[in-house]
């Protein structure tokens, strides 16, 4: 049974370096609470029988520990090496979580790297961290265990300590005994009122029932004269579920004068058979190792089923997840050819409409581009009013300085021409706009062209740059040919102002008529030339938004997607390291180690099949 103690370790390991996420996880643990100087460090100590943790005034614990016991007989050979492969010859070792390489064989060196790292997160001034400091104890001399320290309650701050420090406390202790699968720990001194124990009271908020609740009654030499904790010890005084175990500490005193854990430990069963004769083999630290030991192993038999089924529940979506990120690469060039044909595969994809992934929520790629033809620059060619910017007295004017002194008998066709080119002019700007906004969906569909490409873009990060410079470079560079022809659709309407045109010939004909019947020869003049202009503007304007749609289709749209596959391979495969190019981000190759922890977790725990508690 005791091995799954370990599992339960391991799965801890994974879960605080991955976190779990979606699904809630919670590991059975047993968690150490008590007030400043209620004696938490010498219980610990006297469990593990070596003096390791710091001591002194005030707050000394201010940081979550988590103290793994690992039973390690000095026969087991294999289990005592270093990562190295080297034999551990010390009977007792430890390790931390944050420097799992580093073997301590000298437990006063355990004892400054706790004070060292909990400096370095909280500073000297006595403020506390809710981040854990993991250490495991390897000893042939300790029960498989795990218990997790908790800084002290206190209510008063002291020195620099933030006013707020008993808030901060209190919500760090309920983090973890709000864990429906803790064991409650809670240690209050026997010189003190045990009815009003504060941590007996915060293990009553969260565990009414007192379920999953022990007591710790330290300090029983310590009382009056005369006096004795039988009543408290026997649950007469405040009962207690799972029982309330009496011990004998170490005092500052004692550990000033060098008294040793195992010389503590000689004086505590002396006075339990002296004082406590009837509790003895109920009482004391090894029994309460013992005891410990025992209900942590029944409440992991509890736990583990919805455990199991609670990290399954991670499986599959873990699963999935690893699949996005792929497999690490081995072969770069060949990856790098493959990631470019997808690419430039996927870009043409999202032009042409055949994309596997369709947008439902906004246009993209082809579709935008159509959109843009037909409704953006469509509508906009058809609110220009042929006419805006010219006044009949604009028009009277260009009639009267094209004739000069002579009267004309009949409209000058130079004055007409002179005027509808001004209008046709206005359509380069429209025709101009519609080239940036295609220009710039062609960009867009860098980001828009197939889940897995977007997938591909951010596992690497320095490909995807490149892709996007060398997009761009290519959209920019067909920028400029493509608004050279568009300008010269309009200069093309501009260099020849087509009177005969058929649509127009039959329709000026009537309209000079009309009018010359009609109005007086002055209004008639400037009628007949906004008729004229009309009619030959929307001509035009036809032509215009015929042409430039083709026209970039063919000089734009057209040569990037089928150009584009080369271009990346001349620029990224034949000039750049592959190798460079395909460097995983950070975060995602971070993401892919703790998708393969946590199925490593799942395989752990799917491993266990029954459990048999001794």
């Amino acid at each position: 049974m005791e091995p799954i103690i370990q599992v339960i370790n391991k799965l801890r390991e994974v879960f605080s370096t991955v976190g779990t996420r979606d699904v809630e996880i919670h590991l059975p643990q047993i968690v150490v609470v008590g007030a400043q100087s209620s004696g938490k460090s010498s219980v610990l100590e006297g469990i593990v029988g070596r003096d390791f943790l710091p001591r002194g005034t005030g707050i000394v614990t201010r940081r979550p520990l988590i103290l793994q016991l690992i039973n390690l007989p000095l026969e087991d050979k294999e289990a005592r090496v270093d990562d190295n492969g080297f034999p551990i010859n010390a009977e007792e070792f430890a390790r931390f979580d944050h420097s799992k390489s580093r073997i301590f064989t000298d437990f006063e060196a355990v004892k400054h790297e706790i004070e060292n790292v909990t400096e370095e997160l909280t500073g000297s001034n006595k403020g506390i961290s809710s981040v854990p400091i993991g250490l495991k104890i390897y000893s042939p001399n300790v029960v498989n265990l795990t218990l997790i320290d908790l800084p002290g309650i206190t209510k008063v701050p002291v020195g620099d300590q933030p006013t707020d420090i008993e808030v901060q406390i209190r919500n760090i202790i309920l983090s973890y005994i709000c864990n429906p699968n803790s064991i409650i720990l809670a240690v209050t001194p026997a010189n003190q009122d045990f009815a009003t124990s504060e941590p007996l009271k915060m293990a009553r908020e969260v565990d009414p029932e007192g379920c999953r609740t022990l007591a710790v009654l330290t300090k029983l030499d310590l009382m009056d004269h005369g006096t004795d904790a039988m009543d408290v010890l026997l649950g007469r005084l405040v009962p207690v579920k799972l029982g309330i175990i009496g011990v004998v500490n170490r005092s500052q005193a004692d550990i000033v004068n060098k008294k040793t854990v195992t010389e503590s430990l000689r004086y505590e069963s002396e006075f339990l058979q002296r004082k406590y004769p009837t509790l003895s083999n109920r009482s004391g630290t090894p029994y309460l190792a013992k005891t410990l030991n025992r209900l942590l192993m029944h409440h992991v038999r509890e736990c583990l089923p919805q455990l199991k089924m609670r990290v399954n529940m991670m499986l599959s979506h873990y699963l999935a997840e690893l699949k996005t990120y792929g497999e690490p690469v081995l072969d770069f060039g060949r990856t790098l050819l493959q990631i470019i044909t997808r690419f430039a595969t996927a870009y043409t994809a999202a032009i042409e409409g055949i994309s596997k992934n369709i947008e439902t929520s906004e246009l993209s790629g082809g579709a935008r581009i159509g959109y843009i033809f037909h409704e953006t620059f469509g509508k906009v060619l058809e609110n220009i009013d042929p006419l805006e910017g010219l006044s009949q007295l604009d028009i009277l004017t260009a009639i009267r300085n094209s004739t000069g002194t002579r009267m004309a008998i009949f409209v000058p066709e130079i004055s007409f021409e002179l005027l509808v080119k001004k209008q046709i002019s206005r359509l380069e700007d429209p025709s101009l706009r519609c080239v940036e906004l295609v220009h710039e969906e062609l960009q867009r569909i860098v980001q828009h062209c197939g889940r897995q490409t977007q997938q591909e873009m951010m596992r690497f990060p320095r490909l995807y740059d490149r892709v996007n410079e060398v997009v761009n470079n290519l959209l920019k560079s067909r920028l400029g040919p493509t608004n050279d022809m568009v300008r010269n659709l309009v200069a093309i309407e501009l260099a020849y102002i087509n009177t005969k045109h058929p649509e127009f010939a039959n329709f000026a004909l009537k309209k000079v008529i009309k009018v010359f019947l009609l109005t007086p020869y002055e209004m008639g003049e400037c009628k007949v030339i906004e008729r004229l202009i009309r009619n030959y503007f929307t001509i035009v304007k036809k032509n215009v938004q015929d042409a430039v749609p083709k026209a970039i289709m063919h000089f734009l749209v057209n040569f990037v997607r089928d150009n584009l596959q080369s271009e990346l391979v001349r620029e990224l495969y034949s000039r750049e390291s592959n190798e460079g190019l395909l460097a995983e981000s950070p975060l995602t190759a971070q993401r892919r180690k703790e998708c393969m922890d946590m199925l490593q977790a799942a395989k752990i725990i799917s491993e266990v099949r029954e459990i048999q508690v001794l």
